[in-house]
């Protein structure tokens, strides 16, 4: 849990006990316990309602491929630009076209620029 072992859970409960004392430390563990139940039940009841509104589909539904910890943005974009849509897996490599368009010449002094009204 949180990359937490048994060191380390123990050193944070000696330093609460040291910071708290032994008089307050019982109080705010119930709170804790409190705390943790009721963010179960808030997670179990969104779970509960999720499961309710989607009906048979919520059981089909692949969450560990939805989790972003699953996010790569280097690997979606790679196998964007590879992907030709036949669903084959080998890229089609096409050579860049060239432009025909003529680069414009300067406009003369005095000249208005084109507006596009409807542009705007």
């Amino acid at each position: 849990m949180f990359g937490l072992d048994f060191e380390k859970l123990l050193v944070i409960g000696f330093i609460a006990v040291i910071i708290l004392g032994p008089q307050r430390l019982p109080k705010y563990a119930a709170q804790l316990g409190r705390l943790v139940r009721s963010l179960r039940e808030m997670a179990n009841g969104a779970r509960d309602r999720l499961r309710e509104e989607m009906g048979p589909e919520f059981d089909d539904v692949d969450w560990q491929k939805l989790d972003p910890r699953q996010y790569d943005p280097r690997r979606i974009i790679r196998d964007a630009l590879l992907d030709d849509g036949s669903g084959d897996s080998a890229p089609i490599v096409r050579p860049a076209a060239r432009s025909t368009v003529k680069p414009s010449s300067p406009m003369a002094p005095g000249a208005v620029a084109p507006y596009d009204s409807e542009a705007t």
